[in-house]
């Protein structure tokens, strides 16, 4: 029976296999694609089967599989059985000192996690980051940033993308346009952010900007950006989306951070409703809860033709993984971060 045309949305699941109900919904209501998390991970040969397992239910073998796995406090795989990034912040350190020593070492650090996802089924990674957090700034972002200053970001950021792409891996870009001036973590309420167009353009958004053409994946920051939309935080802002394509320039595909934050206040599938009409490529539904994921299901159209030749735009910048060294790679991160 030829599966249902996939739904504008990233889903999540509740345990480390797919459940029969969520079996059921996905056939029925199929997502785009599947992000994994920490509750979803337990061996390798666990997350290739989960990942297999969604791509069946779906019946898309292409169906994207996301992560974060930035490093540091935010990577859903670590030991025993996979390495564990460093944060990107000591990428930043060292490229107070040597700039060309911390891009090398942020690729290879990105090639290894490309080398970890792609042997499991995963073929986006929800990094970098690229907000540029300021002094006073909520430490939401904190050492996830590649640097504090546009140029550093950027070019670290650049790094990383090309780490992850010569793996097979998509990368994201986080959080567009900009979450590093944010006072309150909008996983617990919604930040407002009152810096001016011209700032925003100035700074916060331009990492976004310079690699706009480069990363073929961004998500949206739930925050409240005055200047641009004084009502509607910016995934739910046509003002704000605009701004993002037009502006910053970005024209791949964008997709929301979770509905489920406390940032966003209302249902699921009116959120998720609000989010495409925005102007969002994708809707992203992380909690794994069967009653929620089927409203935002519900609620979102089929994928749009103007998404899927952006996600096929994307794929192609993800390289076939070629013969890759891993010891010898490890070994020069090391002596690099040392």
């Amino acid at each position: 029976m030829p599966s249902a045309p996939p739904r504008a949305a990233i889903a999540a699941v509740a345990g480390h296999a797919l459940g029969p109900a969520e079996e059921r919904l996905f056939r029925r209501l199929p997502p785009l694609g599947l992000i994994l998390f920490a509750r979803n991970i337990a061996s390798p040969a666990q997350v290739f089967d989960l990942t297999a397992a969604f791509r069946r239910a779906v019946g898309r073998e292409d169906a994207p599989v996301l992560i974060d796995q930035e490093g540091g406090r935010v990577a859903r795989l670590g030991p025993p059985h996979w390495r564990r990034p460093p944060p990107a912040g000591a990428f930043a350190a060292l490229a107070v000192r040597d700039p060309a020593r911390a891009r090398r070492a942020a690729f290879l650090n990105a090639r290894l996690i490309a080398d970890d996802l792609a042997t499991i089924g995963i073929d986006v990674d929800c990094a970098p980051v690229l907000d540029l957090p300021i002094p006073g700034a909520h430490g939401v972002i904190g050492d996830r940033a590649h640097g504090a200053t546009p140029r550093r970001a950027a070019s670290l950021g650049r790094a990383v993308a090309r780490g992850l792409l010569a793996g097979g891996v998509v990368p994201v870009m986080k959080h567009i346009p900009g979450h590093g001036r944010a006072e309150a973590d909008s996983h617990a309420t919604l930040p407002v952010v009152t810096a001016s167009r011209s700032a925003l353009l100035r700074r916060d958004a331009r990492p976004f900007a310079a690699l706009a053409g480069t990363i073929p994946w961004a998500m949206t920051a739930h925050i409240l950006y005055t200047a641009l939309d004084d009502s509607r935080p910016a995934t739910l802002s046509p003002a704000v989306i605009g701004f993002i394509r037009r502006e910053i320039g970005f024209g791949g595909v964008l997709v929301t951070d979770d509905l489920a934050m406390a940032a966003l206040a209302g249902e699921p599938g009116a959120l998720a409703r609000a989010a495409i009409a925005a102007g969002c490529d994708l809707v992203l539904e992380c909690p794994g809860v069967i009653a929620r994921t089927e409203a935002v299901l519900a609620a979102v159209p089929e994928v749009s033709a103007a998404t899927m030749r952006r996600l096929k735009a994307g794929r192609r910048k993800a390289s076939a993984p070629r013969r890759f060294d891993r010891a010898r790679a490890e070994a020069t991160l090391a002596r690099l971060l040392a």
